[in-house]
């Protein structure tokens, strides 16, 4: 993949500059069906799972038989709690269980990374060269996002490391949500239809994902 050039935008929405990056930085190819798996593993840890039903045990109701065998002209019959009658408990009753379940890290990451270079490619980033408030202000940071015209659509913005003021600037945004680099998903960024980032957001993903290879690489040699 070739490198793409993103225009760097002000607060104001003013153009004040350009951010090259080349995607197969943060990944060399994009599969999709490793984005797919990812996704799945995250909306799957996200079921409840507390569930439950009453099997006919559960259900109150004398276990006698309701009527004699034979001779009634109706069909056999045994507990009044049997699933097929009203009022009886559930044949094959739900039970409370754990969804959960976790891909390998080096595959999660990678997919991370793999959602991010295909926002890049998709012309679905917006790089403002700073975020910072003194001050909490949700006021500010719509009309920020009416500045960059990103107002009025599912968006994620992606700061460098946690900051409160944004945070809390943006919580009350309808569709809008906040998440530091390092807390960064397949599901939260593929998600919203846009993703806003600083630039030193940007910085820290490109480091972060050439920092792995450099790591082994001291390792091996050590």
């Amino acid at each position: 993949m070739a490198s793409t050039t993103l225009p760097v935008f002000d607060r104001a929405g003013k153009e004040v500059g350009s951010y090259e990056i080349d995607p197969d930085q943060l990944a060399p190819r994009i599969n999709k069906q490793l984005l797919h798996d990812a996704v799945v593993m995250y909306q799957a840890n996200q079921r409840q799972g507390s569930f439950r039903t009453k099997s006919r045990s559960d259900v109150s109701g004398s276990t006698k038989k309701m009527y004699r065998q034979k001779g009634t002209g109706n069909a056999r019959a045994g507990s009044r709690r049997s699933g097929i009658r009203t009022g009886g408990g559930h044949i094959f009753a739900r039970r409370p269980r754990d969804f959960s379940y976790r891909l390998p890290r080096k595959a999660v990451q990678a997919a991370t990374r793999m959602a991010v270079a295909s926002k890049i490619l998709d012309d679905e980033v917006t790089v403002i060269d700073d975020l910072k408030f003194d001050a909490p202000k949700t006021s500010d940071m719509a009309a920020i996002l009416r500045a960059l015209n990103i107002a009025g659509t599912s968006l994620l913005v992606a700061i460098a490391e946690h900051d409160v003021n944004v945070y809390k600037s943006i919580r009350n945004i309808e569709r809008v949500s906040v998440q530091p680099i390092s807390d960064l998903n397949a599901l939260s960024v593929l998600s919203p239809r846009r993703m806003l980032v600083t630039k030193a957001a940007l910085d820290g993903l490109r480091e972060r994902a050439t920092k792995g290879p450099e790591a082994k690489a001291k390792e091996a040699t050590a």
